[in-house]
This record gives structure tokens, C-alpha cells and sequence, in this order.
């Protein structure tokens, strides 16, 4: 056996039974991969656990859990080069979906044991690792609405009836946006800035896809007049996230940045990759390439010579 990496397994996450899921990821994995175990607790979470796993030299680092877990775990090897196992087993698990890696456990092991990696941006949001997007708004409020209890009674459905409750209560804030290059001040209900997204992150899909090894962060500000108009700009940005096509409204805006810095009046609870972290004000920086995942291995589709139809066309094949 040559390969060893250490499993980071938040027992708590998701609706499932986390012995059986845990037996069954040993199952795949510890013929190929000689596996270290460690468990999430209240008292220790996924960070402190992989820069223990860092500070001993581990091969590869696996995180088990939501995408909390996730985004908690790889801040410990952010620029290190260990490749990073992603098992996503909580609500949304958004950061797999928007790397298009499976969600199921069986098929997300196999993604590891293939081998594979990629490199993909991370963002720092106040200091604070951020692998898929920072919310601030509405979408903080649906997410502290959506509660675990909720989570584990009702799953995804949780954050819809959350989502809909919040827009009961939609609230309006002045906001200040620097990049790099401008300052933009407007009024907001949301402001979601992301790293990686999936299709039902709706808030954060202003620009037409979100390029998660491009270097650049995607804002999105949505700025409804009223409920209606609330619903309306998530419909039409659930058409962007589906087809590909940057949204065209008045009340929705977009943008690409290296670097964003978001001041609000009055101060916004802020919610990074699924998890309250306080209000604002915050900085956010990319970090390209920081984080080296495994993915998928996809057979190539594209083809790598056409020659044919060209004219007066004559190919001589060399010994």
C-alpha cells in the first residue's frame, strides 16, 4: 500500500447514518489508501484537525462533512500542494457541485482513488477561508433561518422555506463596493460574491457562469423594489445559472474582481460557505490556484485533429 491520507469525518453532518456512511468510505478507499481517522467535535473542528495532519506530514488530506467541513478543513492546505479529498455528506454540498464532483459516496471515493487533481482559486474573506461565496443580505438571513435542526428535519427544503420566509422580512441597505480599479455605491438587499458556485446558489449568478480557476472573484448585487420584484431577479437569475446567459435587469448588477472590500449601512450579517461569521464590513482576496483537488477524471471528447476538406489536402504517414 502506497498511498496514506488523513480522513477528516464530521459525524453530525447531513441526514444519513454517519457509522454506515464511514463504513462504507473505508470500504472503497482502505484497499488503496491506508486511512488516518479523525472525527469533528464541538470542541475541535476540521481546521485544527488538518493543520495538525499538515504539521505531521500527511500525503493527502479527505474531508467528510458539509460544506462547512469542507471550506474549514482545506483552509490548512491552501498553497501546500497536498491534494485535497472531497466526500460531501452535509445539506447543500455546494462546493462538490460547482466542482462538478459526485455527491454520492461511492462515486466521490472513486473521484479520489482515480487520482486526478485540479487546481482551483480560494478567496480570503477577512481572513477567513472562503472556497465558495460570501453572502451578504438576504442570503445571510435564509442561512441563519436555516437552521441545523431544520437541516436535518427537512434537508435542501429547509433553505427554500427559509428563503421564502426572509423575503416576508427583505430589507434594503446602502452598500460600498471597491475593487481594484472603482468604488460603487448603490442601494442592495444582496450582495453575494463568489469564488465557485452551483446553479442553485441563485443569488450568485449575475455574470454569466462563475469560473472557479480564473483568478477572479463574481459579484452579484440584487436590488428589488419589493417582494414581487425580489422574486422576479431570483427567477431570472436561476435562468442565468441554468443557461449560461448574463440576467439583463435594472435591479441586478455584476462584476469581476481580484480583490473586493463591501461596506454596508447599517452593518449586514455576513455568511461564509454556509456558516454565520458576523457583519460587515469585509475584504475579500483571491488566492489562484490555491487549493489542489481531486476531480473527476472525464474522457476527452474534444477532438485533437481534423484535416479533412482542406484543399489539395495530402498526408504522408512517417516510418
Amino acid at each position: 500500500m502506497s498511498r496514506s491520507a488523513c480522513l477528516i469525518f464530521n459525524p453530525v453532518a447531513g441526514q444519513g447514518d454517519p457509522e454506515l456512511e464511514l463504513d462504507q468510505i473505508r470500504s472503497i478507499l482502505e484497499p488503496e489508501i491506508e486511512l488516518d481517522i479523525y472525527f469533528t467535535t464541538e470542541e475541535v473542528d476540521a481546521d485544527e484537525l488538518a493543520r495538525a495532519a499538515v504539521e505531521r506530514g500527511v500525503e493527502t488530506i479527505i474531508a467528510s462533512g458539509g460544506d462547512g467541513t469542507l471550506s474549514a478543513a482545506a483552509a490548512a492546505v491552501v498553497n501546500t500542494n497536498i491534494p485535497f479529498g472531497i466526500i460531501s455528506r452535509g445539506t447543500a454540498n455546494a462546493f462538490a457541485a460547482a466542482l462538478t464532483i459526485p455527491d454520492t459516496i461511492a462515486d466521490a471515493c472513486q473521484t479520489i482513488l482515480q487520482g486526478k487533481t485540479r487546481a482551483v482559486d480560494v478567496a480570503y474573506c477577512n481572513e477567513r477561508l472562503m472556497v465558495l461565496l460570501v453572502g451578504i443580505g438576504f442570503e445571510a438571513g435564509t442561512v441563519e433561518k436555516a437552521d441545523r435542526n431544520a437541516k436535518n428535519r427537512l434537508g435542501m427544503m429547509a433553505y427554500i422555506l427559509a428563503g421564502i420566509q426572509e423575503l416576508g422580512n427583505l430589507q434594503k441597505f446602502d452598500v460600498e463596493i471597491e475593487t481594484e480599479d472603482k468604488i460603487i455605491q448603490t442601494i442592495a438587499s444582496a450582495v453575494t460574491v463568489a469564488n465557485a458556485a452551483p446553479a442553485t446558489s441563485v443569488l450568485a449568478h449575475g455574470p454569466a457562469g462563475i469560473i472557479f480557476d480564473d483568478g477572479l472573484l463574481d459579484l452579484t448585487i440584487v436590488a428589488p423594489e419589493n417582494k414581487t420584484g425580489a422574486i422576479a431577479a431570483t427567477f431570472h437569475l436561476f435562468q442565468t445559472a441554468t443557461a449560461g446567459t448574463p440576467v439583463e435587469r435594472d435591479d441586478i448588477g455584476y462584476l469581476r474582481a481580484k480583490t473586493i472590500k463591501i461596506t454596508t449601512e447599517p452593518p449586514q450579517k455576513v455568511v461564509i460557505d454556509g456558516e454565520i461569521v458576523g457583519t460587515t464590513p469585509v475584504e475579500i482576496n483571491c488566492v489562484p490556484g490555491g487549493l489542489r483537488v481531486f476531480v473527476p477524471s472525464v474522457a476527452e471528447d474534444i477532438p485533437t485533429e481534423k484535416l479533412e476538406g482542406l484543399p489539395n489536402l495530402t498526408v504522408e504517414m512517417k516510418d
